[in-house]
């Protein structure tokens, strides 16, 4: 009987098939589904006459079952052979077509024990290959039933030890080949759930918070929030570089927060006669001992810069180092010190400077003023008449620094075209055993706006210092509402200076410390450690963007989580709430920095006044669901600016906020980062430096599309003006 039937290859997979015509080099064929098919004689294993191709295969898989792998492997030639020599050894000389099919599929089915060599020829493993091969099997068999096992109780809503152990390296998609990755992947698809919400779920975190907080501080701080004790070792060598500076012979002061730890710049007045004086804004200078790429700097350059969030801070700079260079009340402190003599004069009295210059000194500290402390003290009308009350600290020379403030604050405008925006809020947040209170104060008050424009005017001048000697910095700049870091001088539109570096907040940026180490060197004349060009220099750039970018992520995904929890401590029935039109359908909370999009919200005028009931929230989402109370929009918007931020940050991050008259859109989940805090304490002015650069309504269009993500917006910063 002629072979009617073939067993053939097809894209690695063996069929058998009835054969229709037979063309010489191809057959046309009709496989056991039906379908016809164009087989090539190279890909053809057997030909046969009967069982039909159906019946071949069902038999030829049960005689492949019953063929034990390692007999086979140890029956085979050591070298390469056809499975038909094989067959004709192992079954001997009266095998059948479906005893040698199904040795075939044997052979096809162990690459493990035999590698394929070509049509219907192999070779087997060598011996110690073959071991180390089955071993490999055998762990990943153990290893997909321990997935299983782990997925089906994440399912069933435990969480083993393994899974919890490995908690943030799932979180966070660290090892993608890992066992507990793959469990939590498979449950998450069976359950439907996100890979945090399951988590969550099962108890691997304790709350929304921690979800948080793991997912951001794991990518920031991959080996831990601590520091090596040894980095600190030579502090106190480092200290006594310090002690050899000139005396200053001023007494100087801060206004910061009380949460304030890290206090890198102080203000001096002294009286020169017929309304002149100096000037001083004092800077504490770790560049004096920190010197680049020693242990301490590249401590700071891997941080970048201090986090805050809401009950806690995580420091750029250890403790030791930050109290070894911190401008604390109590006695001579080294700074590096710009003075300007300022001259009041003409019909309005206003200031102008008539001389500086900058050097490294040491300055009296003479006192730490807290904004807690002169709250009742920060209002235009104490200065009106040029006599501050007698209960205010050093009030004579917060006068003439109010004086200066205005003149500097309307050259500014002049050269911007257009006045800044007064008003805005700022928002202290205080967490003490999970509970949250959120204040909300004026953000452009006197003593933040001093503070402020005394950095711009600090920041702008050492620009220009680092420009005129044509030594490269940190800069940011601004055009067309965009703003840029850049490695040399270029205007900054929205403060309206010509040139503005960051250098007033080195104890907390590393980019201030960077240009901290330029400064130095043209004040002691010597080579700057950064030339023109240097390629470290754009680098270091480069990863301060970057992570600048993910800590202000951090700090205001947190600062939103805390808006929600601020929220669910008000009862049921107390949960309706006044808000500000941020503009279109966006509103924010008048007592909070939350901004969401309520139902039911018409396109609204940038600060009407509203009233919306909240429904619910997600603290893991951080989504918001309310609508907009009837009856209760104003017709007409509250005074420009009223409730509506104008930055937020510290004074550098103010400077820029306030100057530009900028909302402060916290970026996703986020808020203020200026308005962070440590555990237990208000932080209005200790917040990263960032700078609110981008127009108002530029930076109104990053709130709304944030919100629309159910984020907080950011604006590019908040640098001079209520940091701690």
């Amino acid at each position: 009987m002629s072979a009617a039937h073939v067993l053939f290859e097809d894209a690695g997979q063996f069929k058998a098939g009835t054969i229709l015509q037979d063309a010489g080099p191809s057959l046309q064929v009709e496989t056991t589904s039906g379908k016809r098919t164009k087989v090539k004689q190279a890909n053809v294993m057997l030909r046969f006459a009967a069982p039909g191709p159906g019946e071949l295969m069902a038999q030829a898989q049960v005689a492949a079952d019953e063929i034990d792998p390692d007999f086979l492997w140890e029956c085979a030639p050591q070298d390469e052979f056809a499975f038909e020599a094989l067959a004709e050894e192992y079954f001997g000389e009266h095998r059948s077509i479906q005893q040698v099919a199904g040795l075939l599929l044997k052979l096809h089915s162990l690459p493990v024990y035999f590698y394929r060599k070509g049509k219907g020829r192999y070779r087997p493993a060598q011996p110690e290959t073959l071991k180390a091969a089955l071993a490999a099997v055998e762990r990943r068999r153990r290893q997909e039933e321990e997935i299983d096992s782990l997925s089906r109780a994440l399912v069933a809503g435990e969480c083993p030890p393994a899974i919890r152990d490995a908690a943030v390296d799932c979180l966070l998609q660290r090892d993608k080949n890992g066992v507990a990755w793959k469990a939590v992947e498979a449950a998450s698809r069976s359950t439907g759930q996100s890979v945090p919400r399951l988590l969550l779920a099962v108890g691997a975190f304790d709350s929304a918070r921690a979800v948080h907080r793991a997912r951001h501080l794991g990518q920031l701080f991959p080996a831990g929030t601590g520091f090596d004790p040894a980095i600190t070792a030579g502090l106190s060598a480092l200290e006594g570089r310090l002690a050899g500076l000139p005396d200053a012979g001023v007494d100087a002061f801060s206004i910061d927060s009380e949460s304030t730890t890290e206090i890198d710049d102080c203000l001096s007045v002294v009286p020169l006669g017929d309304e002149r004086y100096r000037i001083g804004v004092h800077i504490a200078v770790p560049a004096l001992a920190i010197l680049p790429d020693d242990p301490l700097d590249r401590v700071a350059r891997d941080r970048m810069t201090t986090v805050y969030a809401p009950g806690e801070k995580l420091t750029m700079l250890p403790d030791a180092a930050v109290a070894a260079f911190s401008l604390d009340a109590g006695g001579l402190r080294p700074a590096l010190s710009l003075y300007v003599d300022v001259a009041f004069d003409g019909p309005e009295g206003r200031g102008r400077i008539i001389h500086e210059f900058s050097r490294t000194d040491r300055i009296n500290v003479v006192a730490n003023l807290r904004h807690e402390q002169l709250g009742a003290f920060d209002d235009e009308a104490i200065f009106a008449n040029g006599e501050p009350p007698v209960d205010l600290p050093y009030g004579s020379a917060l006068a003439v620094l109010w004086r200066l403030t205005n003149s500097l604050s309307a050259e500014r405008d002049r050269v911007r075209g257009r006045p800044e925006i007064r008003g805005g809020a700022d928002f202290d947040f205080k967490v003490v055993d999970d509970q949250v209170t959120i204040h909300r104060r004026r953000r452009d008050a006197p003593l933040d706006r001093i503070v402020a424009e005394m950095a711009i005017l600090a920041n702008s001048t050492w620009g220009r210092l680092l420009g005129e000697h044509r030594v490269p910095g940190l800069y940011r700049a601004q055009a067309m509402g965009k703003v840029r870091m850049t490695t040399h001088p270029q205007p900054h539109q929205g403060l309206g200076v010509n040139q503005y570096v960051w250098a007033t907040s080195p104890l907390r940026r590393y980019a201030d410390l960077i240009n901290q180490y330029q400064l130095l060197a043209i004040v002691d004349g010597r080579a700057p450690p950064f030339a023109q060009n240097d390629a470290s220099l754009f680098g270091i750039l480069s990863a301060f963007e970057a992570r600048y970018a993910l800590v202000s992520d951090y700090q205001q995904t947190m600062e939103r989580y805390w808006c929600l929890r601020w929220m669910g401590q008000h009862p049921p029935e107390q949960r309706r709430f006044a808000a500000v039109a941020v503009r279109d359908d966006t509103v924010r909370l008048f007592d909070a920095p939350l901004y969401l999009q309520p139902g039911s919200c018409p396109p609204l005028a940038r600060g009407v006044r509203l009233a919306i009931d909240v429904q619910g929230w997600d603290e893991l989402e951080l989504t918001v669901q309310a609508r907009v109370v009837p009856g209760t929009i104003d017709v007409e918007p509250a005074p420009e600016g009223e409730g509506i931020d104008s930055g937020d940050g510290d004074e550098d991050a103010g400077a820029e906020a306030l100057a530009a008259g900028q909302l402060a859109v916290p970026a996703e989940a986020g808020v203020d980062p200026g308005a962070t805090a440590e555990a237990g304490a208000g932080a209005t002015d200790e917040v990263t430096d960032e700078v609110t650069d981008e127009s108002t309504d530029e930076a109104t269009d990053e709130a709304i599309d944030s919100a629309t993500d159910a984020a907080t917006p950011v604006s590019d910063g908040q640098e001079e003006g209520g940091r701690s």
